[in-house]
């Protein structure tokens, strides 16, 4: 990735003289071009999404028409909102914040407001908080519901600031949406109309998807005016080795390959940040890289650590301050250290795995180099069929538009609690334009519907919801029965039962899978067997551990067709979407060895089966072709198995989403269709258009999942760089890669 060099742009907005001094003496004479034309547009009074890459001072775009405001004798205690997804990020942007406004004669007060905010600090940030930082929960259960305490910032506000926009896409995105609605109602209620400054790592839509979050108008500035220092990446593909005994080769292990370059370069004094998919691999990482340093340099100890969400606070301050201090060489985080948190000059980023989307990748890679010094990023492959892909085609990475983020503010189970939220904050009806903020009337009206047939609500004299005069029911409150990041509100507790120490808390889908009873579970390299699931009280039991092996869990789906919403011809056969309702069932435990990752064994499990309705895309198989298959000595469900695992694996090429945001089954013959049928499933309550982003271009996902399958030199039976997937229920069993390869063929219309 070669060095490229700043582009100026004019700042024609009036600044004021003591902001401009402060800004010299920060080193700040001019500003970069996407700056200049950010704040150019902000003082016209538009709302403004900046989406450029990482370290290209996004932060200047929104501070400077910020303290222009506040410096406005004119402007009467303007405020700003500064909304972060992340508490680490609000604290270190308030550090920025105040070291470029030091010079000012009176600095406006600033402050975050989080869950860590002391309570004897609380009435005093009300009173007087100009500049409030905080983040979307505490937005959702602090603020809001006690507007009231805040009127005055609300009353004056002027700007609102969402940062690393990117990072709100799916259900955490939609939730999102409608919480800046509720704020944008609010401040109507109060007689204000704030702008909106939008930030974000590069996407494909990010107009679009800063409209659909902010629900205004937004004009786009994507054209990044700052330098940046060059940068060698490399993707990284371990050996393919091949086990005694078993016709199956694999490569090596994407963990272990990751762990000893993570220990190489600490080892030698680079300062790295190594990113992984998931909280279990970065304790497991963490853990193996420990060992590996003390084996070898016999230093491990005290140089590196683990980083994810799920820490206390405290924990994740020490991390940041050692690891930007220089006591840590090296940090193995999942993506909460993504974002733009000052942790100094760092060498070298490794990404063990792909993070799941183009703007990630860039995303994670930009944290090295950030002073100006040429920086090294690897990432390493795993072994399966996207990465695999990828890394025959890496013009993929580099060549290819950003993927488009991806909300559904209309979805049932997101807009209805939020409306019962609103409804709590000021009765729906008593602010003008409260149906055109939630989905329109027809949306809003069905929502106040459902929620007054479940008596979530209740309306004066008629109980006509198109009186839009509702309110919730009295005593309750119900932002606290919201969880902004899923579906479902239910958290569950993970206690270690010697002491009764609270670890951390995790959502129900995950303690169906990650926490069941017999589980292995991390907790910062600790090892703990999950010795009960208490559904009843919603705590998981965990006990010390010391093992050999790690824990996956099996999971049996059905589905069935509720609604075709949209339906063509694609090549030979019909594709369709629609709402669906999925059962998924985790019915078995995998034990399996650290190391080599073989399975050991495998015992039933016990759990209740849980539903929900979701937005799908499928494809039936015409009778002709299957007689077609079948004559030429194909296995009809395993082509089909085959192809669904290859096109699921390949979709978030095309979608701004997460392997585990999908799901999929096939089957010779479907109960709803009568067909050998092929569905792909949000794997999200409601869905966030990923199935209808796939409905869309399901020819172009036909097109690249053929040319992987051709592309793998493995045998018929697939292997993990194609076919094989470790979601899989049926632990990857009947699967034809090359009757999935045929099958397409016939599907698109090139064979017969």
């Amino acid at each position: 990735m070669p060095h490229s060099s700043a582009a100026y742009g004019r700042v024609r907005a009036p600044l004021h003289p003591l902001l401009r001094n402060a800004l010299e003496l920060r080193g700040i004479d001019r500003f970069y071009s996407h700056q200049a034309q950010a704040i150019d547009a902000l003082h016209q009074g538009r709302n403004v999404v900046v989406a450029t890459g990482a370290a290209s001072g996004k932060s200047l775009c929104y501070n400077v028409p910020v303290l222009n405001a506040c410096l406005d004798p004119s402007a009467r205690g303007a405020t700003a909102l500064y909304l972060f997804p992340a508490k680490a990020l609000a604290q270190d942007q308030l550090r920025a914040l105040r070291q470029l406004t030091a010079p000012l004669p009176k600095q406006p007060p600033a402050a975050t407001y989080d869950g860590d905010t002391p309570q004897h600090e609380r009435a005093g940030i009300r009173r007087s908080a100009r500049l409030l930082l905080t983040n979307p929960e505490m937005l959702h259960i602090g603020i809001l519901p006690n507007h009231n305490l805040w009127s005055r910032l609300l009353r004056n506000l002027r700007f609102v600031i969402i940062d690393e926009a990117h990072m709100y896409r799916g259900v955490f995105g939609s939730h999102v949406a409608l919480l800046l609605r509720r704020l944008r109602r609010l401040c109507r209620r109060y007689g204000a109309r704030p702008q909106f400054i939008v930030t974000s790592a590069t996407l494909g839509n990010p107009r679009e998807h800063a409209e659909q979050l902010t629900g205004l108008a937004v004009e786009a500035v994507t054209e990044d005016g700052a330098p940046h220092s060059g940068r060698e990446f490399v993707l990284w593909n371990p050996p393919i080795i091949t086990t005694p005994g078993k016709t199956q080769e694999r490569r090596r292990s994407t963990l272990n390959e990751g762990a000893n370059l993570f220990s190489f370069f600490v080892a030698e004094g680079r300062r790295t940040l190594a990113f992984v998919r998931t909280r279990h691999t970065a304790e497991l990482m963490y853990r193996y890289a420990e060992e590996r340093l003390a084996q070898h340099t016999g230093t491990g100890s005290g140089r590196v650590s683990s980083y994810r969400a799920g820490y206390v606070p405290e924990e994740r301050r020490e991390i940041e301050g050692k690891l930007a201090g220089g006591e840590l060489t090296g940090v193995v985080t999942t993506n909460a250290l993504e974002l733009g948190i000052d942790i100094g000059a760092l060498d070298v980023t490794l990404l063990n795995g792909y993070p799941g989307s183009l703007a990630a990748t860039f995303q994670q890679a930009g944290r090295a180099g950030r002073r100006g010094e040429r920086a090294l990023s690897i990432m390493v492959m795993s072994d399966n069929p996207l990465e695999q892909y990828l890394a025959r085609h890496p013009d993929i990475l580099f060549r290819r538009g950003m993927e488009h983020a991806r909300i559904s503010p209309t979805n049932p189970h997101i807009l209805d609690p939020h409306l019962v939220c609103a409804a709590h904050e000021a009765p729906l009806g008593s602010i003008p334009d409260d149906a055109a903020l939630f989905g329109g009337p027809d949306a809003a009206e069905a929502a106040i519907g459902r929620l007054l047939t479940a008596g979530l609500l209740s309306a004066r004299d008629r109980g006509d919801a198109a009186q839009w005069h509702v309110h919730p029911r009295a005593g309750t409150h119900p932002a606290s029965d919201v969880n902004l990041r899923a579906t479902s509100g239910e958290r569950y507790m993970l206690v270690e039962q010697s002491t009764g120490r609270v670890l951390e808390t995790i959502d129900e889908d995950h303690a169906f899978v990650d926490a069941h009873e017999g589980a292995i579970y991390l907790h910062r390299g600790e090892e703990f067997i999950v010795s009960e699931l208490n559904l009843r009280t919603r705590t998981v039991n965990l006990e010390p551990a010391r093992l050999s092996y790690y824990t996956q869990s099996l999971t049996h789906v059905d589905l069935s067709i509720t609604e075709t919403q949209r339906a063509r011809q694609e090549g030979n056969t019909q594709v369709s979407l629609g709402t669906v309702d999925v059962t998924r069932t985790v019915y078995a435990m995998s034990r399996r060895h650290h190391y080599s990752n073989e399975e050991a064994d495998r015992s039933a499990l016990d759990l209740p089966s849980r539903s929900f309705e979701t937005a799908a895309l499928w494809w039936t198989v015409p009778a002709k072709t299957v007689e077609a298959l079948a004559k030429r000595g194909v296995s009809v469900p395993g082509a089909l198995h085959a192809l669904e695992h290859a096109a699921i694996s390949l979709l978030p090429l095309f979608a701004l989403c997460d392997r585990a945001d999908i799901g999929g089954i096939s089957t010779p013959q479907h109960q709803d269709t009568q067909k050998a049928t092929i569905f792909i499933y949000d794997g999200i309550r409601g869905g966030v258009g990923i199935a209808e982003r796939g409905y869309d271009i399901t020819r172009e996902l036909w097109e690249a999942t053929r040319a992987m399958l051709a592309e793998c030199p493995c045998g018929d039976d697939g292997c993990p760089s194609c076919v094989q997937s470790p979601k899989c229920g049926n632990n990857n069993e009947s699967l034809d890669k090359r009757g999935a390869r045929l099958l397409l063929e016939m599907l698109l219309g090139e064979a017969q």
